[in-house]
């Protein structure tokens, strides 16, 4: 089925529609945050020259609202996820607010904190997106799901940040057009949690009839949350090599994302505007290829499965390195990176169905506070180990075809994966995945999904 049949047949369940339009309405608004912190400046890479001042800057992005994960899906397991997206939202409007009048006060050091807690507190309402998502779908329908919701929801994104660059053209000195833009996100925040008040206290779970005393005792250790989300992770064999895979990727990720940059300002252009242009234009085609990856993956996984595809998609990444990636031309970068995009979203699709039919509801919130840790730390984790072996220039032979190597030693393990029983994703009777209760499975405590 194309994307926009998929879309068409998940957006036939009223419940699923109240869920997609919260998380829209956030999406878009978080773009238009996006645009108020890069006039503001202080969210900027691009402007890093250096290995180590772009793996540096990755890290102030990406490392500090990861820090929340361990209480957010403690959190998420325990309070009723509707409430959650809810008051995250009003939080974030709250906080965008603040650093609104901060931008017009000139206060510099205090907006830069309060950025960085608005981006921590989006934590918590994306974890209960991909937590609440099966209660509002059929579990047969999760991969379709998966594919268009993250999809639309980066367009809704990069409508945003458009909304918001115009909004600050308007507003004409940089200090009152940053601080109309950032009002303006704050606004769109407040109407996503009036959005998520379409949805009912319960419905997006957890639903726990008796609440087990391991949840009760996480509330009060965080840390001993995350490790039972791991333990019980490790359990379900689908879900753990799915998060294994992702980390792979992420640190692959974070090592191509630093030698682009590094590419664009210094050999390809020698930097400037023509080198903001030419990384413009391949991360235009690595959207692309998220875009691409996402459609394709529904249609992929129904007939070869998830093992085999990822294996593909893993083998695919290492044949465009070695044909676009290796010759270190202008010219080629850009398929490259087209390439990478679409495999990034491919496998990450692929890997969230995965978590989210293996493992029980009473984890879920924790199993991917697990998975938001991974995949923010592994990409920075992947930029800090090259920052230092890796030249001005970002030319590196060596460094590629590790990575090249990488690829082909994750495809070879999915390849052996995809010949095992259950690996087209149907859990294997006797396992724990099979006697692990769904939403809507007798004993589950929850609900029936609605059926779109």
């Amino acid at each position: 089925m194309s994307f926009f049949g998929d879309l068409r047949t998940v957006l036939q369940g009223s419940r699923f529609r109240r869920l997609f339009g919260t998380r829209l309405v956030s999406q878009f608004s978080d773009g238009v945050y996006q645009a108020g912190l890069a006039g503001f400046v202080f969210f900027n890479p691009e402007q890093h020259t250096g290995a180590g001042e772009v793996a540096a800057a990755f890290a102030v992005l990406l490392l500090p609202f990861s820090a929340v994960a361990p209480f957010a899906g403690v959190l998420i397991d325990r309070w009723p996820r509707r409430q959650v997206l809810l008051l995250s939202s009003l939080a974030k409007a709250v906080l965008a607010t603040v650093t609104a009048l901060l931008v017009a006060n000139g206060e510099g050091p205090a907006f830069f904190v309060a950025a960085l807690l608005v981006l921590s507190v989006n934590r918590f309402f994306l974890s209960g997106l991909s937590a609440g998502l099966p209660y509002v779908v059929p579990r047969d329908k999760l991969m379709m799901a998966n594919a268009v919701t993250p999809t639309c929801g980066t367009v809704a994104s990069s409508l945003g940040t458009g909304a918001g660059l115009a909004i600050g053209m308007l507003g004409g000195a940089q200090a009152l057009g940053t601080g109309m833009v950032l009002f303006a996100a704050a606004l769109g925040f407040a109407g996503a949690a009036l959005v998520s008040l379409t949805l009912r206290y319960r419905e997006l779970g957890p639903h726990l009839e008796e609440e087990p005393e391991e949840v009760r005792a996480a509330l009060h250790n965080a840390v001993r949350g995350m490790a039972s989300g791991v333990r019980h992770i490790w359990e379900r064999v689908p879900a753990r090599d799915g998060l294994l895979t992702i980390g792979g990727h992420r640190v692959l990720f974070g090592i191509s994302t630093l030698l682009t940059m590094l590419l664009y300002n210094n050999t390809f252009t020698g930097g400037g505007v023509a080198g903001i242009a030419g990384f413009s234009v391949a991360a235009g085609l690595l959207a692309l290829g998220f875009f691409l990856g996402a459609v394709a993956t529904p249609w992929a996984t129904a007939r070869i499965g998830e093992s085999a595809w990822i294996a593909a998609l893993l083998a695919g990444a290492a044949v465009a390195l070695l044909l676009f990636g290796l010759p270190f031309s202008a010219a080629l970068f850009p398929v490259a990176a087209f390439v990478l995009g679409f495999v990034s979203q491919a496998v990450k699709v692929t890997v969230d169905t995965l978590v989210q039919r293996h493992v029980d509801d009473a984890y879920r919130g924790r199993v991917f506070s697990v998975y938001d840790v991974l995949f923010n730390a592994t990409f920075v984790l992947g930029a800090a180990l090259t920052a230092g072996l890796v030249p001005q220039s970002g030319v590196s032979v060596p460094v590629v075809g590790a990575m090249v190597l990488s690829y082909l030693l994750m495809g070879a393990a999915w390849t052996v994966r995809a010949r095992r029983p259950g690996s087209r994703g149907v859990p294997i009777p006797g396992t724990p995945e099979a006697g692990a209760p769904g939403p809507g499975a007798p004993g589950s405590g929850a609900p029936k999904p609605e059926t779109v």
